[in-house]
């Protein structure tokens, strides 16, 4: 399973990056809002950095409307995906620019059927959003696994799943194990999921007996074995 982040800060995009797990981001307009920063510009400027897809959401709510806005956001960068939401225009939308080539994100999925749907309109993602179906009651992770055994059943449906809001690190290993093909994480997510209390308790005492070795400077102990051979 791949990893995107869901945000659109530079700074967590590059941290995140920096670790080396992260193959995309996804945004919306929630996420650009809540930065303040010219939204072509910060789209351009994420996908220069992961050089892999980031989802731009359109706003339009009609299909003329979002087959245009996706046109010209598909122009700002190669690795830009066109996100459109789970409606009748988006799903008009996404069979339009997918048969032009461009990669569309259908987002707000809740059900298996809008899934299937999705689909068979040429997406290239369909995201799930686990967290929200969770607050109704119902296991978002049950819905993970039903549209993979839905595209399963459908050979000729190329959309990859990416499980969308995830909000514990739980979310992220139940995604994982459900066959999502991505799963799009906050960065609040993905540092809770590297913390674990026995991990820091087990680096700490590793440091502890460390002090007590004499001559205990690796740079200097390295490059003295080096010059000895």
């Amino acid at each position: 399973m791949q990893l995107f982040i869901d945000t659109a800060n530079l700074d967590e995009i590059r941290e995140v990056h920096s670790w080396g797990i992260l193959s995309g981001v996804t945004t919306n307009p929630s996420l650009i809002a809540k930065e303040g920063r010219d939204f072509i510009e910060v789209i351009h400027e994420i996908a220069t950095l992961v050089q892999g897809p980031v989802s731009a959401e359109v706003v339009a709510q009609d299909t003329e409307g979002m087959v245009k806005e996706g046109r010209l956001l598909a122009q700002v960068h190669e690795h830009v995906v066109v996100k459109v939401p789970m409606i009748k225009a988006g799903l008009a939308a996404c069979h339009i620019l997918s048969s032009e080539g461009i990669k569309v994100n259908v987002t707000l999925c809740f059900q298996a059927s809008q899934a299937l749907l999705a689909g068979l309109a040429g997406a290239t993602y369909i995201s799930p959003f686990i967290g929200r179906v969770d607050d109704i009651s119902w296991d978002g992770n049950d819905l993970i696994q039903q549209i993979v055994e839905v595209y399963a059943q459908s050979p000729h449906i190329n959309t990859q799943v990416l499980a969308a809001s995830l909000r514990h690190p739980q979310h992220l290993v139940q995604s994982a194990l459900a066959g999502a093909d991505v799963a799009t994480v906050p960065y609040k997510v993905l540092a809770a999921s590297l913390k674990h209390p026995l991990t820091d308790i087990g680096n700490e005492r590793f440091l502890q007996d460390w002090e007590t070795v004499p001559d205990r400077d690796v740079s200097t102990l390295v490059k003295r074995w080096l010059a000895d051979r």
